[in-house]
Order: structure tokens, then sequence, then C-alpha cells
């Protein structure tokens, strides 16, 4: 797997301060993305043990919330085992105290659950994801002054409460934020 960029320092792509992780890839090529250099595969660094270890120690400060995955396409089958030892090694340390965020163009209902939790891969990678900002951005949806999202048909997802009740849980922080 390839990245484009991380930041260490992140405010916009999730509540509070945050690291986030840009993967290469996307296969959604939506109108007036963003990251639209990304979604090449081959665009960036290649991703290794060492940029894990970076990241790892990047969340070690305790005003750091989290990880958001962003790209891109993390869940890209290609991007998903890429990520799958970041997210194990984030678990390993610091267990709930940091939460994971996921940026997906997929739609939780009909294409993540629907079609790619047939993948072990994906079950593993998203029993780590507490949140999921899903859908792909629509430019005629845009919104400059939505939280944590691009366009209105995006929604932010609690993965852990949706997996549970079986139906979609629609993020609580996001009325509090």
């Amino acid at each position: 797997m390839k990245y484009a960029s991380i930041k260490k320092c992140d405010v916009a792509n999730g509540v509070g301060v945050r690291v986030s992780l840009f993967v290469s890839g996307c296969r959604h090529h939506c109108p007036g993305c963003f990251n639209s250099e990304a979604w090449d595969f081959d665009f960036g660094n290649q991703f290794t043990e060492k940029e894990i270890e970076d990241i790892v120690e990047a969340l070690r400060p305790d005003f750091i919330r989290g990880l958001s995955l962003l790209g891109g396409e993390p869940l890209e089958i290609e991007n998903q085992k890429g990520l799958l030892p970041l997210l194990r090694k984030v678990k390993e340390v610091y267990g709930n105290s940091k939460d994971i965020w996921c940026y997906s163009g997929f739609l939780f209902d009909d294409e993540i659950l629907g079609n790619m939790y047939d993948n072990d891969v994906t079950k593993e990678l998203l029993s780590y994801v507490d949140i999921i900002v899903d859908g792909k951005f629509d430019m005629k949806l845009k919104n400059p002054g939505l939280k944590f999202r691009g366009s209105s048909n995006q929604r932010i997802i609690d993965v852990r409460k949706s997996m549970e009740t079986g139906k979609i849980e629609i993020w609580e922080g996001l009325q509090v934020v």
C-alpha cells in the first residue's frame, strides 16, 4: 500500500486533535474531490513498518484523541490489507483510549456490510473502527458548514452501536460538537 500523507496534528477530520493517514488509491473518482491526486494507487510513498511505528508514536501524547483514515479510499481492499497491521498495533498499544475514524465513499449498510463484510480482512478492520463517515462526496450537496464531512449525503456512523443494533446508528457526538 502507498500513502499520500500523514498529518500528526489534524483538527479537521474527527473530534479533537488527531493523527490522520491519507492512503493512496480510490476508484470512486468523485467530482470535486479535495484529494484527487490520491486516486492513483501508485501515488506517494510506500507504507511500511516505519510509518506504523511513527503513527503509533505520534498518537502517544494525551492531547491526541485518535487516528483518522482518509484517502484515497481506505476501504479499497488493497488498502484494507495495508491498514490492518496499523490498526492492530494501535489497538494493542492504546486499547480504546484512542478512537479510530474512517472516511469512506462506500455506503456502510449497502456496500460495506452488504458486499464487503464476507471478507475476513474487512471484518477485522471494522472491529477496530469506531466511526465511519460514509458516502461519496457529492458536489451538488457540498456544504462547508457541515462538521467532519463535505456533502450532506455523507453520514457519521457509530460503527459499534450499528453492529450491536443491526441498523445504522448516527453518531450521537454530532449534536454536542
